[in-house]
């Protein structure tokens, strides 16, 4: 039931890793791990020792987790309620259409999650004649495009061969945070999470941090429950930066249109739950983007409004508005990209920063949905969960009416997911259901009035 030592090494030194790019004082900590004994008592003490090690004397950023402290580091020039005029009806079609458009995305994206990089698929679908994408993957970019890598979910997600919604992570978390908020509106914190996973989400459709705190909680099922789940989210939990937080948030945006603020602090607490310092910001500001798009009609103020919403000291907020002003500066989607590549390549898949700025210039040069989150797929490394990004971002932006039908037709109004107590297969009740949240937030937020 426990980790072999091995496995303990093994992550210890990626949270070493982790701790030097955050900043930390790691001199002599590998070694200090390799001559270790074969101890768990002493592995624990070693990771709690991890958890506290001091910065560096001349690290410059700021990056808080707790809620207040994050609070504190956002831009205090931000609105503090709405941004701009809402109408319920108005939002419950972009609510819909956001999810709709995250769908297609992410069943784009799907076949070609294979940690490449442009010029490695782009070869593929020119050889087919594709290239730039106007649709689904088709089965040819392997048959006869000679695609480098397979994915395994290939034969659902493939133009020739959908039938239906493939079951995705990506598209677990935004239905997850559908039912958190149906289930407990503005009210969830951590208990509601602990309930709400354990019940749901299994191990082998969750990765990276997710999965270590699926695992920490059930084995905490088994007997007393400790409950010292930030103190295992800081020595434990390799990865804690990367994008899984990210990619859960989206229902927060649909159910906050105008309302950045309080849709990044929804993601703060579904994101804190297995993140630390970007997992949690490029969550928050995920959700504020997302929110923003409802309402303002200029891309490159819908990303600077979400970026006041993370701490402004950060590395995350310096890079994103470093990646802003490539984007702003392009002439095009592709200059866009290149600038981006030439910038930010050295992150890679999942790793938050250069996928970041992508959704920045989709969103900047996209001229519909459909447009967009071909564009998204086309920029490679994770590309369901920016391609479900990228669709979330733009069908709140476009609204209603600017994701043609042939990319929702073929699902056969079917949606499978993977959560052991969501039964709704329709996909357009779902997307429904989703358009509900924004009158939900509304109607709770008269309440405590």
């Amino acid at each position: 039931m426990f980790m072999t030592f091995k496995q303990l090494r093994n992550r210890l030194g990626v949270v070493i890793e982790n701790k030097r790019v955050q900043g930390h004082q790691v001199a002599g900590m590998k070694e200090k791990l390799q001559g270790m004994a074969d101890s768990y008592d002493a592995m624990w003490a070693f990771a709690k020792e991890l958890a506290a090690l001091p910065k560096r004397a001349d690290w410059p950023f700021v990056e808080p987790n707790d809620w207040y402290s994050v609070y504190a580091e956002l831009d205090s020039g931000r609105a503090r309620d709405f941004i701009g005029k809402v109408d319920l009806g108005e939002a419950a079609k972009r609510a819909e259409a956001a999810f709709y458009g995250c769908v297609a995305g992410c069943i784009l994206g799907k076949p070609l999650e294979i940690h490449a990089q442009m010029d490695e698929i782009r070869p593929a679908f020119e050889k087919i004649g594709e290239w730039p994408m106007r649709d689904y993957v088709s089965d040819r970019v392997w048959t006869e495009g000679k695609m480098p890598r397979r994915h395994p979910d290939w034969d659902e997600t493939v133009r020739e061969k959908i039938k239906w919604v493939a079951p995705d992570d990506d598209l677990n978390y935004t239905v997850l945070g559908m039912m958190m908020l149906e289930k407990y509106g503005l009210k969830f914190g951590r208990a509601e999470f602990l309930e709400m996973w354990g019940r749901n989400v299994p191990a082998f459709y969750s990765f990276g941090p997710e999965r270590a705190l699926v695992v920490k909680s059930a084995l905490d099922s088994l007997c007393e429950p400790e409950r010292d789940f930030d103190l295992w989210v800081d020595v434990l939990n390799p990865y804690d930066e990367m994008c899984g937080a990210q990619i859960r948030v989206d229902a927060y945006g649909y159910a906050c249109p105008g309302r950045p603020g309080l849709a990044a602090e929804l993601a703060w607490r579904d994101s804190s739950w297995t993140h630390r310092r970007t997992g949690v910001y490029s969550a928050m500001w995920m959700a504020a983007a997302i929110a923003a798009a409802f309402v303002e009609k200029d891309p490159i103020k819908v990303c600077e409004i979400a970026l006041q919403y993370v701490p402004q000291r950060s590395r995350f907020c310096l890079l994103m508005k470093d990646a802003l002003t490539e984007v702003a500066g392009a002439g095009d989607w592709m200059q866009g990209y290149q600038r981006l590549h030439r910038k930010f390549k050295q992150y890679g898949h999942c790793q938050i920063y250069f996928e970041t700025g992508t959704l920045m210039n989709t969103l900047r040069f996209a001229t519909d949905v459909g447009d967009g989150i071909c564009k998204q797929v086309m920029t490679a490394n994770d590309t369901d969960s920016y391609g479900a990004r990228a669709g979330s971002l733009l069908g709140a932006f476009f609204g209603a009416g600017h994701l043609e039908e042939r990319w929702i037709k073929p699902f056969n109004d079917r949606l499978h997911t993977t959560l052991a107590n969501f039964h709704e297969q329709s996909l357009n009740a779902v997307a429904k259901r989703m358009g509900q949240l924004p009158a939900l937030v509304e109607r709770e937020l008269k309440g405590q009035g």
